[in-house]
């Protein structure tokens, strides 16, 4: 027997759930909330709560736990490459570049 057909289906599964779930709640939340804050807010469908939520992912790029972009280990790669000098000099530029006012 082939398990790995297994998994990638139960993967896929999964998946078709949590944007079914995700829909459902963006759809119960908007319902619930928008048109009682905003008088000319209307209810939404499923299609739109799903249409709101590709859209969040393309402007925020939301659904990823803290950290998870390949970008955030190659920094982090860095910093431990770092001596501990090496770590104290960034830490004071960092600071001297936030505390000094712009335009100055």
């Amino acid at each position: 027997m082939n398990y790995r057909k297994f998994r990638w289906a139960g993967k896929a599964v999964f998946v078709l759930v949590a944007i079914v779930a995700l829909g459902w709640g963006v759809t119960l939340l908007w319902n619930w909330v928008m048109p009682a804050l905003f008088a000319g807010a209307r209810t939404i469908d499923f299609a739109h709560a799903l249409g709101l939520l590709v859209l969040s992912r393309i402007l925020f790029g939301g659904f990823r736990g803290y950290g998870g972009g390949w970008r955030h280990r190659r920094h982090w790669r860095k910093w431990e490459a770092m001596s501990p000098e090496e770590r104290e000099r960034f830490r004071s530029s960092w600071r001297a570049q936030c505390e000094t006012p712009k335009g100055e």
